[in-house]
């Protein structure tokens, strides 16, 4: 069992979790991940470190709550346990060549939570940490603050311009490519069309891009298969060979097909999911 010590909702559907986990605390690095079950019924489910405190051995999450499981997480209060969070899994990100280097970093909404731990690494090696952060309102907006401070520039973008920017990631990105400074390595983490059309604008640059590829997982050892795909025209697993991989070798209209397969049921899911969820904020116990 693993104490939840703190919770702060972030916005509407976003919420920040501190999981009390001394082991992992001390050995997670930047760009692992965990896996949680809520309870002994639960599913497997992945979400990537977003941080960590190893004094106080506590793991930092951020998710969303868009599906059965992450509704039922979201749900968890201070002091409430889960059942299982095993980690650290998955290669750490590769970045201590990248010091005193120029690096954009860029994250698509909820890729933020991902991206922070990476470029709060690369700000204190001593890279110049251009930061990208996209969203598609100024409601979604999360760890601004955070990411200003662990950045050379921050680059604020919302899709309808409510805030920050009015556009689209790749358009700063294009900017900065634009500069006279040259861009030594892209670290995009965010939807899958987002980071392909980041891999699309840089490729003719032969700017070397990472992406983090946080597909579906199941057993996070390479034994199930469920978050295969293909990078380099070999078959790679997320859980073990990634999560991140060079975003001009990944198969994207592959995976993006694959990560649809299954948008039906998750349909259904989350809608008997939310009715449950709000049956239990009123005291019902029946559905519907």
């Amino acid at each position: 069992m693993n104490k939840i010590i703190a919770r702060e909702q972030l916005n509407s559907e976003t919420v920040l979790m501190d999981v009390e986990a001394p082991l992992i605390a001390r050995k997670a690095l930047p760009g692992q991940f965990i896996i949680f079950r809520v309870d002994k019924e639960g599913e497997r489910v992945p979400l990537t470190i977003a941080g960590t405190d190893p004094e106080r051995g506590s793991v930092r999450i951020i998710f969303q709550t868009v599906g059965k499981s992450t509704l039922r997480l979201g749900d968890k209060q201070v002091g409430d346990t889960l059942t299982s969070f095993v980690g650290p899994l998955g290669k750490p990100s590769e970045l201590d060549e990248y010091a005193g280097k120029r690096v954009a970093v860029i994250g698509g909404g909820l890729g933020m939570a991902i991206a922070y731990p990476q470029a709060a690494y690369l700000h204190k090696i001593g890279a110049t940490v251009e930061v990208i952060a996209g969203f598609r309102t100024r409601d979604l907006i999360i760890l601004e603050e955070e990411m200003k401070a662990v950045s050379s520039r921050f680059h604020l973008i919302t899709d309808d311009g409510s805030s920050g920017r009015k556009g689209f990631v790749t358009h700063v990105l294009e900017d900065l490519i634009q500069e006279d400074d040259p861009l030594d390595l892209v670290l995009a983490i965010g939807p899958l069309v987002m980071m392909r059309a980041v891999a699309q604008l840089t490729r003719p640059h032969g700017i070397k891009t990472i992406v983090s590829m946080n597909t579906i997982m199941v057993d996070g050892t390479g034994m199930c298969g469920c978050c295969r795909l293909t990078v380099g025209g070999e078959v790679k697993f997320s859980c073990v060979d990634g999560p991140d991989f060079d975003g001009h070798q990944v198969d994207f209209d592959e995976s993006i097909r694959r990560s649809n397969a299954y948008l039906e049921q998750e349909a259904y899911d989350r809608e008997e999911e939310i009715k449950l969820h709000r049956c239990r904020m009123t005291g019902e116990v029946r559905r519907g």
